[in-house]
């Protein structure tokens, strides 16, 4: 299946264009009429189950065992549709990645455990330390599978050689340290904040360069990016901008209107008319 081929499924309700189709509906649901091997990349940001308001009272489950079976069929829908040589990104809250992590070690393949660290303005806690982090799990299906990784094209600055001018005397010839490195698995990128050029009315937007970083890394250009629980579109808009096809899926018409006017399909809303232009 293509990205044309997904133009044609009987979605709940959806837009596009030649890059990208956003999608109205529930994942899981949305997902099951998606073929098998079909995904390059997928990142997935769903609620997590904190009782945060994203509009559709869905972010608090009656217990852990019924929040973690709940991402279970998500997880397993995702690997269905993503190809054998692609990557999936996924985050959920500090708490609950253990259990997903020890799932898809058992059932599929851990390439890397990475770390969101961002500065907090807000409200600290009192009486414990304050959570300045958000888990992310980098997977594949299986072991043997090979997988895209372009690390030439998300090299940062190295401070050690770059800034400090440290010479190598284990080589023969002496030489300065590099100036560019692969970035370690702690990731250091601001929260996205009102009136930042990037926001959307949003409780839980991601950064576009968190983004940028997993999808130059993990695909290439033409790619099929998905993400089932898009927010504001975010992934979407940023593999758009990197010359990748984008699929997104939100439950939230708001949001989903958002996504339509974000990645350029529309600026109008098809019921009604309604205008889309970023307020």
């Amino acid at each position: 299946m293509n990205f044309e081929d997904i133009k044609q499924l009987n979605f709940n309700e959806f837009a596009y264009n030649d890059n990208s189709i956003a999608i109205l509906g529930n994942c899981i649901e949305e997902l099951r009429k998606i073929d098998n091997n079909t995904v390059d990349l997928i990142f997935a940001d769903p609620p997590y189950n904190i009782g945060k308001n994203f509009g559709n009272n869905k972010d608090k489950w009656k217990n852990t065992e019924e929040y973690i079976n709940w991402c279970k069929i998500w997880i397993d829908e995702c690997f269905r549709i993503l190809k054998d040589d692609g990557t999936f990104y996924f985050m959920t809250a500090t708490q609950f990645m253990p259990y997903l992590d020890i799932y898809c070690s058992e059932n599929y393949n851990v390439l890397s455990r990475i770390v969101w660290a961002y500065d907090s303005s807000g409200v600290q806690a009192k009486k414990n330390y304050g959570s300045l982090y958000e888990p992310i799990l980098m997977c594949n299906k299986n072991k043997k599978e090979k997988y895209t990784f372009n690390y030439k094209n998300i090299l940062v600055e190295a401070k050690t050689g770059a800034k400090r001018k440290l010479i190598d005397y284990r080589k023969k010839i002496p030489t300065l340290y590099n100036t560019k490195k692969i970035p370690g698995n702690v990731w250091d990128f601001n929260r996205v904040r009102f009136k930042m050029e990037e926001y959307e009315n949003h409780p839980a937007q991601k950064p576009e360069k968190l983004l940028e970083r997993i999808i130059l890394a993990s695909s290439n250009e033409n790619d099929i990016v998905l993400d089932p629980f898009s927010g504001t579109f975010t992934t979407s808009a940023v593999a758009i901008k990197n010359n990748r096809k984008a699929i997104g899926i939100e439950i939230n018409d708001e949001y989903y209107k958002i996504g339509i006017r974000r990645t350029n399909i529309s600026n109008i809303h098809k019921e009604g008319g309604e205008n889309l232009w970023k307020n």
